[in-house]
């Protein structure tokens, strides 16, 4: 112990001995192991954390699907079939969305909602922070009607008082007893609600409407049952369906089943683990080039280290002291860098996605500790080791006579030194090469156009409560009042109303048949997007009609039903012919008489969900045209669209004073531009290209600083060699063409290596990319080019204060 408080001493005095080295240092590995640390917060709350349920492991997520569809929803009389004839799960729960507007309590706000079934929250093991989640007796149609909170709508709007429970609150005009809050950590995939009721299906309108699908399944396997037996199970189950209900399941194929865990975190996964490596990658860069440090370091100090050799200092206690140097080095380093995630961690969080799963649990708790103290030990060592054997591995009696460096200065040193900027190098340009992909992919995707003209476009979303609204008179007379109070609004241009809105997630799909051409078997039954929109719609959303009319005042409720289909359903099912005249049968609901619609107009296709979609089918029909049994869902959730002359600045509050205006029980919620709506369509790309370029830019700046230190030495270990060549006639330009010369046949080799390193590995990203080849030589080119540029200015430097040798002082150097 004496020997070891001796050695940790004596390493403390030589890092205070060079400061400037120290600082150096300790930044550098603070700023590498800081990233690394707040990167691994994020990967560790999203992916690595488990689930805050009851056994997650045995929670799955389970999907239905259609020969046209990979994911989608489940009707009532197939999630009873599911539930009543499965043999692997435990328990099964089911949600819809559900709009309410919350009145009685201030002012109204609407709030995003769900139904769902009152065993879910049991099922999950959840326990309530105040009073109790929903059970299951909560779901028998003779209870009284109830609702748990979010914890989040609990401190916002009600200040967290625990008083609020077993008091009723007003939704959609109906009383509630809140019975219980749930807690903070609270997440249920594809939903972000902050009131839930019990599903009742018992009750639903739509309990025998096989083909209605509204519902999100999620279950519990039993004990000892895998994923795929579910899934095996499930596929059973569907096919009997499909034989036995042809009409409404005749497209069926074998439901998708994935653990809640995957559910959740989803793309991200891929996105946060590459991250992860790249932040890496840039550590090992800071490892490369301390190392470097140390080398040179150890070249200084190698008549030091022979005298202590020569008074009996053995090879392993000389590494020793090396070694514990360099872990006091990481070891400070790491303290600095788990300082400098508390900042970073914030930061980060400022530029995650909104829909990044659990990014708000990222923290820096015992795990996210452990992995910045074992980082900051591996580092110490990675960094330490290699120098220390080098630079004990010298001849006494050369380490003892010669200048500069000595033994230590020969080929295996050079070569070493070589070898670890050759890495930096290689390594930089393997995350340049990513970073450019990226950029170039966002950059593609930004380009895209929507659509429609998403600029000074507001976007509002409205529940109408079902118990006032539920005749399409009543839609249609609402519609009226507010169009003219808000088009009076200074700087409106126009208003409509629709029942989802291009990137806003809603998926509403509808089978119909073209008149005159009925399929050969139900599962041939085409389907495209439905939206019911008001008359003006395509001019405030600025969607060009390309062929025929706008719906107009007279497409109304006495008028024969009209349509407007986009150019993507004219051209799958017209594609030589013009389809105005052409008739859609719609059923919007099974057993019922199908809708003849009459197209009267083709319209511009836009972008439902994501920007690098193709253009999905979708046919529009007029807000007045609602089918009566679908109309209490239409006004559920209804949106509004304000398009101004000018920025859309103050325009939520008018919006609100204006449907208050009209029924003073109605609000908005989820009150956006379209140009954000555009933007968070593409928010997970950003957030990989901004981290992966500042990542790749750092490891830049470190390369580039790693050939400048190489050079640097050169310089320094060849001064005399300098000076002799100056004084036997050697110009500037033949200096400068010898160290620059050297330094970039280490870049040149550390760019092959570096391009081929990232030939091989952009694979592993081509999920990520959007119109851009993992091979795009463009990308390839600009970053050996952009490399070679600042490896020449990071050798000239030093090549150019080589000029400036005396020859005199230079053959006097030692």
């Amino acid at each position: 112990m004496e020997t070891l408080w001796q050695e940790t001493r004596y390493a403390w005095r030589m890092l205070l001995k060079k400061p400037g080295f120290t600082l150096t240092a300790l930044l550098t590995l603070g700023l590498g192991i800081g990233a690394n640390t707040v990167m691994f917060s994020l990967v560790n709350a999203v992916i690595l954390r488990k689930l805050p349920f009851k056994d997650p492991n045995r929670l799955v997520w389970v999907w239905s699907t259609r020969t046209d569809r990979d994911k989608a929803f489940f009707s009532i009389p197939n999630l009873i079939d599911y539930r009543d004839q499965n043999q692997t799960l435990e328990e099964i729960a089911a949600f819809g969305n559900w709009g309410a507007n919350l009145t009685a309590a201030g002012d109204p706000e609407r709030l995003q909602g769900i139904r769902i079934s009152a065993n879910a929250f049991q099922m999950l093991g959840v326990e309530a922070a105040a009073g109790r989640p929903l059970v299951a007796e909560d779901d028998q149609a003779n209870q009284s009607r109830v609702v748990v909170l979010t914890h989040g709508l609990w401190r916002r709007r009600f200040g967290g008082d625990p008083g609020l429970i077993g008091k009723s609150i007003t939704l959609n005009g109906d009383s509630y007893s809140v019975v219980g809050v749930l807690p903070p950590a609270f997440v249920i995939p594809n939903t972000d609600f902050e009131v839930a009721v019990p599903l009742r299906i018992e009750v639903d309108p739509r309990r025998s409407e096989r083909g209605s699908n509204f519902l999100r399944v999620f279950a519990r396997l039993k004990q000892g049952v895998t994923v795929q037996q579910a899934r095996a199970d499930l596929s059973s189950i569907t096919d009997r369906l499909r034989q036995q209900y042809p009409d409404a399941n005749g497209k069926f194929t074998a439901p998708v089943v994935l653990s809640l865990q995957d559910e959740i975190v989803g793309s991200y996964r891929t996105a946060l683990l590459f991250l992860l490596g790249a932040v890496g990658l840039v550590l090992i860069i800071v490892c490369a080039n301390l190392a470097n440090l140390q080398l040179a370091r150890a070249s200084a100090r190698h008549k030091d280290i022979a005298i202590r050799t020569a008074l009996g200092a053995t090879r392993a206690k000389l590494i020793r002291q090396s070694l514990l140097e360099s872990l006091m080095l990481s070891l400070l380093g790491g303290a600095m860098g788990f300082l400098l995630a508390v900042w970073g961690r914030d930061f980060l969080l400022t530029l995650s996605p909104a829909d990044l799963p659990r990014v708000r649990e990222a923290g820096l708790d015992l795990r996210v500790l452990l992995f910045s103290l074992t980082l900051s030990v591996f580092t110490g060592v990675v960094f330490g080791l290699a120098p220390a054997i080098r630079a004990t591995a010298t001849s006494l009696g050369l380490d003892l006579k010669e200048g500069a460096g000595g033994s230590f200065n020969g080929r295996a040193g050079t070569r070493l030194r070589n070898s670890l900027v050759v890495a930096e190098i290689a390594l930089s340009a393997m995350l340049l090469v990513g970073a450019g992909l990226f950029i170039k992919s966002f950059s593609r995707l930004q380009s895209i156009s929507p659509g429609f003209e998403p600029d000074n476009l507001l976007s509002a979303r409205v529940s109408l409560p079902s118990s006032r609204y539920s005749k399409s008179e009543h839609l249609k007379l609402f519609y009226e009042k507010l169009e003219p109070r808000l088009a009076d609004v200074p700087g409106v241009e126009s208003v409509a109303a629709a029942n989802a809105l291009p990137l806003s997630a809603q998926n509403i799909r509808t089978e119909f048949i073209v008149a005159g051409r009925p399929p050969l078997r139900p599962s041939d039954t085409p389907a495209a997007q439905d939206r019911f929109v008001s008359p003006g719609y395509f001019r405030t959303m600025k969607i060009p009609i390309v062929r025929g009319r706008d719906f107009t005042a007279a497409d109304d409720d006495h008028a024969a039903g009209v349509a407007i289909i986009d150019e993507t359903l004219a051209a799958r099912y017209w594609p030589n012919e013009n389809p105005i005249g052409a008739h859609l049968l719609v059923s919007f609901v099974e057993k019922q008489k199908p809708l003849d619609m009459e197209v009267v107009g083709v319209a511009g296709a836009v972008k439902h969900f994501e920007l690098n979609e193709d253009p999905t089918p979708t046919f529009y029909a007029p807000l007045s045209q609602v089918p009566p049994i679908i109309t209490a869902n239409f006004a559920n959730n209804m949106s509004i669209v304000v398009r101004g002359s000018v920025a859309t600045g103050n325009w939520s509050s008018l919006v609100r004073r204006e449907l208050r205006a009209v029924d003073p029980d109605i609000s908005a919620s989820n009150l956006k531009t379209m140009k954000e709506l555009v933007s968070a369509s593409i928010a997970s790309r950003r957030f990989n290209s901004m981290l992966l370029t500042v990542f790749a830019l750092a490891a830049l700046l470190l390369a580039s600083a790693g050939v400048y230190g190489v050079i640097s030495f050169f310089v320094t270990q060849r001064t005399r060699e300098i000076g002799l060549r100056v004084a036997l006639g050697a110009q500037s330009t033949d200096v400068i063409r010898l160290i620059v010369g050297q330094g970039m046949r280490i870049t040149v080799l550390g760019i092959v290596a570096g391009l081929l390193g990232a030939f091989a590995l952009t694979r592993l990203m081509s999920n990520l990319l959007y119109g851009v080849s993992t091979s795009d030589p463009i990308t390839f080119v600009t970053v050996a080019g952009l490399m070679i540029v600042v490896a020449l200015l990071a050798c000239y430097i030093p090549a150019r204060r080589a000029t400036k040798v005396d020859p005199l002082t230079a053959l006097r150097y030692e």
